[in-house]
């Protein structure tokens, strides 16, 4: 498969699954931008000639509009960009709440809107969301939220643009091999007083396979949807877990 010719914007393109899609989509022959807030960090994943970063904050709407400026005419959007926080519902202040939601759904909004409105002809819309978006995990609520919020945003869009050449669905992985996850076994170690290998070895339980996810393994699966033979998948969840659901 080639992507040459396409040119893709990934959110969240500085670490963990953002930036192995920005390599994976670049080998594929796609001209590749990278977008986050943390300039540092994309910098260390652009330094492949075929990958470019635009400093953006997909919060809020202005930041999104001037990414898709700098970018240029983008034929796959992928809205990667996510935060995780955790504690007890009990406990969970409106601050924490509205955080969660501001990254993972609003961000997501606003770059999948903005995204699709730029499209001219062909195009893929992904979002990456979550098996915390297809069921419920303790202590994570704002988060699971956030990302059922995305799989609800991912169906209905589907049905509005399904006349169109543009597709746009879901990717759901489990517990990823990730530094986000890094910090939830951290996290977990400190809370709970278990040692960082029994930590990650309770999220890799949450796989049938009893292992964490490969962030390649999400890549693969995004450049399947912008591949040959996808246009009929449209409006879907895809979960990549291991059989967890």
């Amino acid at each position: 498969m080639t992507l040459t010719g396409r040119r893709v914007l990934i959110t969240g393109g500085g670490s963990g699954v953002g930036a192995d899609m920005a390599q994976g989509f670049a080998a594929a022959g796609a001209e590749v931008v990278i977008a986050g807030r943390r300039i540092e960090a994309l910098a260390t994943v652009a330094t492949d000639p075929r990958i470019r970063a635009v400093q953006a904050d997909v919060r809020d709407e202005a930041s999104v509009a001037a990414m898709f400026v700098a970018a240029g005419p983008c034929d796959i959007v992928i809205a990667n960009a996510g935060a995780a926080d955790s504690g007890v519902m009990a406990r969970t202040t409106l601050t924490q709440w509205n955080a969660m939601l501001a990254v993972n759904l609003t961000g997501v909004f606003l770059t999948l809107r903005d995204g699709l409105n730029q499209m001219p002809g062909w195009g893929r819309l992904i979002s990456v969301a979550s098996t915390a978006g297809l069921k419920g995990y303790a202590k994570v609520a704002p988060y699971a939220a956030a990302k059922h919020g995305v799989i609800g945003l991912t169906r209905s869009l589907a049905l509005e643009i399904a006349r169109r050449p543009v597709t746009v669905n879901a990717l759901c992985p489990g517990f990823l091999d990730t530094p986000m996850t890094d910090h939830s076994i951290a996290v977990i170690a400190a809370k709970t007083g278990r040692s960082l290998p029994e930590a990650k070895a309770a999220l890799e339980a949450m796989n049938p396979q009893n292992r964490l996810i490969q962030p390649s393994e999400v890549t693969a699966a995004a450049l399947w949807l912008c591949g040959p033979g996808s246009a009929g998948i449209n409006g879907q969840a895809i979960t990549i877990a291991g059989g967890e659901l």
